[in-house]
């Protein structure tokens, strides 16, 4: 069975691309998710604030002592003093990545601001990334901040790395805006090469007793798979970027159900961490599997056959199928009560 697909460029074997989290993070486990089937793997991210903590780290060993010893500005610290803070860590984990394995490997950076540290997509080019994910994880918190301009962070920073890098580019999006279809397509135009269908916001936790705002890890389930998919089945056809589906993959039908959307790739993290590595190769036999029962020839005939453009009815995208969940639920008989006097 050929389950050959395409994204960001990159001839890819299958669908399957595990997606930022502990997994990617260490080479041994990195082998094992290629041995196990992976077509390709996005690393963790490297973070805005990461980026700038090493400035003020290496900024205080170069200043430090200026005020009693003026020949102290001329003093530089032994490499060790401020190297592997994050960075300088990240980038060799890229390039140690890409020489270990023969998978492509998708960088990861995320932020919120365009400037200095959009220049690190260049130095991850250079140790040898294959293509680069931009995570934007804004939460908007300002009332005076209107929608657009939120948006434009979005098309400021893409814009600024597109300018800086000739790699592939990946948008990791959110779910809230006013206009999923009209970003998308905005994106696109600014030279986004794919979209990554929907980036998970995890939600604080409140603790009563000690009046603590906790952080809450919880990981996905396919439940949280019909959100992306519906955009993905909407956009397919419809901007000139990749698709790539995230949250809620779990099993072979997941993967299957996002490439009828659309979808080029199908990315997993939560199965993953919760089932173990192997499971990517069992997930990749069931695939293979379903399309020889059902006479497929390939993956890529099954491409965007259920997106809205290519379904006998459209309308199920949109509000009708709202009304028609919302009327197709009836509450149990209820039991007969005695009349009141």
């Amino acid at each position: 069975m050929d389950l050959r697909t395409t994204y960001l460029g990159l001839e890819l074997n299958n669908p399957l691309v595990p997606s930022s989290s502990p997994l990617t993070r260490h080479l041994m486990t990195l082998r094992e998710l290629e041995d196990a089937g992976a077509a390709a793997v996005v690393l963790p991210s490297l973070f805005e604030e990461e980026i700038n903590r090493e400035s003020h780290t290496l900024d205080r060993y170069l200043t430090e002592g200026t005020e009693s010893f003026a020949e102290a500005l001329s003093y530089f610290p032994e490499a060790p003093a401020y190297r592997n803070v994050g960075p300088d860590a990240y980038l060799e984990h890229v390039y140690r990545t890409k020489r270990a394995l023969d998978i492509p490997v998708i960088a990861s950076l995320n932020g919120i601001s365009p400037g200095g540290w959009t220049h690190y997509a260049a130095e991850i080019e250079q140790a040898g990334a294959d293509a680069l994910e931009l995570n934007i994880y804004y939460i908007v918190t300002n009332t005076h901040l209107i929608g657009q301009e939120v948006e434009q962070i979005y098309l400021n920073v893409l814009r600024e790395v597109k300018e800086t890098i000739s790699i592939p580019v990946a948008m990791k999006l959110i779910p809230y805006f006013s206009s999923i279809p009209n970003m998308a397509y905005q994106l696109a135009e600014e030279g986004a090469d794919g979209l990554v269908l929907f980036n998970r916001f995890y939600q604080p936790d409140l603790d009563l007793d000690n009046l603590e705002v906790v952080p809450n890890l919880v990981l996905s389930s396919s439940a949280e798979l019909r959100l992306p998919l519906r955009w993905i089945a909407i956009l397919y056809g419809r901007v000139a970027a990749d698709l790539a589906l995230t949250t809620g993959v779990h099993t072979a039908t997941d993967v299957l159900k996002g490439v009828a959307a659309g979808a080029k790739v199908t990315m997993l993290a939560s199965e993953l961490l919760q089932s173990g590595i192997d499971r990517l190769s069992t997930i990749l036999a069931e695939i293979t599997d379903w399309l020889e029962f059902n006479e497929y020839q390939s993956l890529a005939q099954l491409q965007g056959s259920l997106s809205q453009i290519n379904v006998g009815a459209p309308a199920a995208f949109e509000r009708a199928n709202y009304m028609r969940v919302v009327g197709s639920y009836d509450i149990p008989d209820l039991p007969m009560t005695s009349s009141i006097p």
